[in-house]
């Protein structure tokens, strides 16, 4: 039987959805319109912040007011219109949506006062509740079906890759106005947020124009959506992750992530202020916070990569709630820039780290309502914090404090964003405490060993199929065990395949002769290491992972722990060595459960009736041997089961099958609806 060749690296496949035509042209719409909705944004905290004339709690309510204005409309109507916009043609709509953004936008600056800036951004927000559900559920009609996870991902892209350079524009238009205001004595027709607010207005115009000439889109209105309301995928999310200690953890950290990161948009105009610069220092601070979660998105995981993933995501929360409390000390705007940086890229770390483990901790068939469940509560975190963070700031006010010769002012933003930071730190320790996979090794240990790259997705977990692997000593019983437990799945329905290391595939079969007969004689250590990799990845590439992937339950008689602790400990070598090696090998493919069928090395090689080559070592070898495994079972409790191999088959059978019953992939544990 042929092999299928392994897909090629797609590092090409943003390139290659955006060479098509149509869908490049909807890209640019998408990204003309995210750029308007950041300059906007900007844009209107600023004119809110100048109505306000100067009064501290005034600009901090009226700021509130435009985040309220802004999110309450998808809060509330999002479900609503998006079922509406399905009945139009959706280019059509489009065109319409964007020329009515244009004149709004157009008219917020001209008219000038709260009344209308609040009105008409509310009306903004409601217009694109209905162009975003029509750019939807056009994209899948511009490309083909293999390249729609890419169109997906550049679009996000342009939804949030447009954020630093709206903020970039808006503090260059706030150093444009303050040098002409400086040589016209302050008699300029026009402000920073003024001429944001035009530039906005016409980018959306820009926007129409380009759906006008995407003449690719199907006339006509777009088939209904399923979309359920804000309120049923909360309750539908939470009925399917309460069970989880793990999935609740994550989500509880990624809404500390999103709370910090909230704190600083929502605090950055009154606390550049407070730091006494101007709406240039605003825009700069605005661009900090998403060019550290565009570094933190995007390097996190390379940089990262030997790290437990469960670990890093609470360490980078935590991180992000220290940084927070800093940055609230701090009095000097250039510090105060560079943590924002820093802030931002441990908030990207946490939450792609975030969604990563979702998408390897949730099963299949709840997936989707799950993400749809963090997605809404996201919203709905987002909308309270940057709502309650200016309100509470508001009404600490202005606090001025003197030391003798020394004047010190700290205002109710630095305030909110210290108690904000407490926050996000303290849910940061408990996500860390709560998701923590190697409880009984030190976070400081596991820093050395990433760094030495003897670390590397511990935490990677099967989302289709369950792999129970078994480990131990020589004489131990675990074939016995295989056996009896591929009879016991079969009986409860699971389709079951039963293999063993080395072997399990033509190519292991001999590389099997080779490494336990007698015959071989000596084998240098880094050889049978590698050799026993080399037997594991073909192993897993052509038999494991492939059945994993049907759905299968896999059994194998030893796994990558035996190389850890036999070529490891048993030969001397490093375990965490000969630990990377296999993880290589393997990719990273980690059992759900590795059982450990733990015997004294004297009764175990007292059972046996012959000896192979590796049977045939000292006792002391295999003393070492069952420490290592012991060892490992010790710094990872939650993958590893060990057994007391000096039991009846019996009982060691009742002591497996109840650890392996309550494993949540199995078809007799999954309640769908």
């Amino acid at each position: 039987m042929s092999l299928p060749y392994p897909a090629a690296p797609a590092q090409s496949e943003s390139r290659s959805v955006l060479a098509i035509p149509a869908f490049r042209k909807l890209w640019q719409a998408m990204a003309f319109s995210s750029f308007g909705d950041w300059l906007g944004l900007l844009a209107s905290t600023a004119l809110a912040q100048q109505l306000a004339g100067g009064d501290y709690a005034k600009a901090n309510f009226a700021i509130a007011g435009v985040f309220i204005v802004r999110l309450l409309p998808a809060v509330i109507l999002g479900p609503f219109a998006g079922v509406i916009a399905d009945k139009f043609d959706r280019r059509k709509l489009m065109i319409v949506c964007d020329v009515l953004r244009f004149s709004l936008y157009l008219s917020i600056p001209i008219v000038g006062n709260y009344f209308w800036l609040y009105t008409a951004s509310i009306l903004v927000e409601i217009v694109t509740l209905f162009w975003s559900p029509a750019k939807e559920a056009s994209v899948p009609n511009l490309v083909p079906k293999s390249k729609l996870e890419s169109a997906n991902q550049v679009s996000l892209l342009a939804a949030y890759g447009t954020a630093p350079i709206a903020a970039i524009l808006f503090s260059a238009l706030a150093l444009f106005t303050g040098a002409i205001n400086a040589a016209l004595g302050n008699n300029t027709p026009a402000s920073a947020a003024d001429l944001a607010l035009y530039i906005n207005a016409i980018s959306f115009l820009f926007c129409a124009y380009t759906v006008w000439r995407l003449k690719e889109i199907p006339s006509g209105p777009s088939k209904k959506l399923a979309r359920s309301s804000i309120g049923s995928s909360l309750w539908e999310g939470f009925s399917f992750i309460k069970g989880s200690k793990i999935i609740r953890g994550l989500i509880f950290g990624m809404l500390g992530a999103f709370f910090a990161a909230g704190a600083v948009i929502g605090l950055a105009r009154t606390f550049v202020d407070d730091l006494q610069a101007g709406e240039a220092a605003y825009g700069i601070l605005f661009a900090a916070v998403f060019f550290g979660l565009a570094l933190g998105i995007s390097f996190g995981p390379k940089v990262f990569s030997q790290f437990s993933r469960r670990r890093l995501f609470g360490i980078s929360l935590t991180i992000s709630g220290l940084l927070l409390v800093t940055l609230s000390l701090v009095l000097n705007l250039v510090l105060a820039i560079f943590i924002t940086v820093l802030l931002g890229l441990f908030s990207g770390i946490s939450w792609v780290t975030g969604f990563t483990m979702l998408g390897l901790e949730v099963e299949d068939e709840v997936r989707g309502r799950t993400f749809a469940f963090v997605q809404s509560l996201i919203r709905v975190a987002l909308v309270l914090v940057l709502v309650i963070a200016p309100l509470i700031a508001a009404a600490i006010g202005e606090h001025t404090y003197s030391f003798r010769t020394t004047t010190v002012t700290y205002n109710g933003a630095a305030f909110t964003m210290f108690f904000a930071g407490l926050i996000a730190g303290l849910v940061g320790v408990i996500s860390y405490r709560q998701m923590r996979d190697r409880p009984n090794v030190s976070l400081l240990s596991d820093i050395k060993s990433a760094f030495r790259g003897e670390l590397g997705a511990i935490t990677g977990q099967i989302t289709s199929g369950v792999f129970v692997s078994f480990e131990g000593g020589e004489g131990s019983g675990k074939s016995t065990q295989t056996k009896l437990l591929k009879e016991w799945l079969e009986k409860n329905s699971e389709t079951v395949l039963l293999t063993r290391e080395p072997g399990g595939t033509p190519l292991g079969d001999q590389l099997r002769d080779i490494l336990l007969d007698n015959k071989t004689g000596a084998i240098s250590p880094r050889a049978e290491a590698l050799m026993y990799a080399a037997d594991r990845a073909h192993h897993v590439y052509s038999t494991i992972r492939p059945a994993l992937q049907r759905g299968e339950v896999v059994i194998s008689d030893r796994y990558f722990d035996s190389s850890i602790a036999y070529q490891g400990a048993g030969r001397v070598l490093l375990p965490t060595e000969v630990a990377r090696i296999s993880r290589w090998a393997t990719e990273s493919l980690t059992p759900t459960l590795t059982v450990i069928m733990d015997l004294p090395a004297e009764i175990g090689l007292s059972r046996l009736q012959t000896t192979d080559r590796l049977e045939s070592e000292p006792l002391a070898f295999h003393e070492r041997v069952r420490q290592e495994f012991l060892n490992l079972a010790y710094q990872d409790p939650e993958r590893f089961l060990v057994v007391d191999a000096s039991l009846s088959i019996e009982q060691i059978h009742q002591v497996i099958t109840e650890r392996v019953s309550a494993i949540k992939l199995l078809k007799r544990n999954q309640k769908l609806p």
